[in-house]
């Protein structure tokens, strides 16, 4: 064992250096062409499917990537903070009291805002307000929306469109009543409208197309039409939007989810990590905007309800150490990881 002659032995760094250098400045055969060289093998990356290397770079895929709406508000960021500051100067010659609210030692102030329940209301401005964004920095290179989205072609109700209707951008307020109306009515939680802005992000990148105000409406109401039956375990049904909005038809319902379904690919999955990459961001976006979720001083029974999820979470955590303990653990790794209790003398 271990002579020049065995299998196991294993050669020095130098020597294999020295081996792959004589390899290399030994010219290839000349009877040999490029082909039965491989001299013009294709690498494994530029192998790869375009699309699967574009996935890496989609925000509602990949959770490392900064969302859309977030991009698109920095612009308007910049000149609010900009104002803010001009504003925090001058109100220092004039300071005013009683603005905001700070934990003391006797009084802790929380929003009932969490990333397993946000609050319906402030989710549903945060979502309106990112397709705001959207709306008003689109890239204005001329792009027509899709034929389904059109609400010339496909219109929500009886009543005539504007001859300028591609031209008007909504206002916050508008966008924010046409998706609570929707949730108020399908009776659609918090977590539903996350997932809706993830669809509605995914779709923008999917079909490369923008928001406009000629397509938003529609846009919206298939995504919120999708995210409710793959959130929700009592999915709304089409014709339950039919008795919301008095106008549309059940087969323009049903084309709408099927040609919406067809251009996010069939790809309605959402990780968690990518949830809360769009929660944490909609509450950046609220912070800047100041729709900020009011505060509360904790009382006794959000401080019971506190502590009872504290306790749930802390009997998992011991149940997954419980488990781990028992796992087997293989040679190489048996002098770490032994559970010692400790003695106190």
């Amino acid at each position: 064992m271990g002579g020049a002659g065995s299998c196991c032995v294993s050669s020095s760094p130098k020597l294999r250096r020295r081996a792959h250098a004589r390899l290399e400045s030994e010219p290839p055969d000349a009877g040999l062409s490029r082909e039965d060289t491989g001299h013009n093998l294709q690498h494994i990356s530029d192998r790869e499917n375009a699309d699967d290397l574009n996935m890496e770079y989609n925000p509602s895929d990949h959770p490392r990537v900064s969302t859309i709406f977030l991009s698109k508000s920095l612009t308007d960021v910049r000149d609010k903070r900009r104002s803010l500051y001009i504003n925090h100067v001058s109100s220092q010659k004039t300071p005013a009291r009683g603005r905001c609210k700070h934990s003391s030692c006797s009084t802790i102030f929380l929003d009932d805002n969490t990333i397993s329940q946000p609050n319906l209301k402030f989710t549903i401005k945060c979502v309106a307000l990112a397709i705001y964004y959207h709306i008003r920095n689109r890239d204005t290179d001329g792009r027509m929306p899709l034929d389904i989205f059109d609400e010339k072609l496909h219109p929500l109700s009886k009543c005539e469109v504007p001859c300028d209707y591609a031209k008007q951008d909504p206002e916050q307020k508008q966008i924010y009543r046409f998706v609570r109306t929707l949730f108020s009515a399908a009776q659609l939680t918090a977590e539903c409208a996350i997932v809706t802005l993830v669809y509605l992000e995914r779709l923008l990148a999917y079909a490369e197309t923008d928001i406009c105000p000629a397509s938003w409406k529609r846009m919206v109401l298939g995504a919120i039409l999708l995210a409710s039956k793959v959130w929700d375990d009592q999915a709304v049904w089409n014709v339950d939007y039919c008795q919301i909005l008095k106008d549309i038809t059940v087969e323009d319902m049903n084309e709408l989810e099927r040609q919406f379904l067809e251009l996010l690919q069939f790809n309605i999955n959402v990780p968690s990590s990518v949830y809360a990459k769009y929660y944490f961001d909609l509450r950046s976006l609220s912070e800047v905007n100041n729709l900020g979720c009011p505060l509360e001083p904790l009382s006794k029974d959000m401080a019971q309800r506190l502590e009872a999820i504290s306790r749930l979470c802390e009997g998992q955590y011991k149940d997954m150490r419980r488990e781990a303990r028992k796992r087997w653990a293989s040679l190489d790794n048996l002098t770490v990881g032994r559970w010692v209790p400790a003695i106190i003398s």
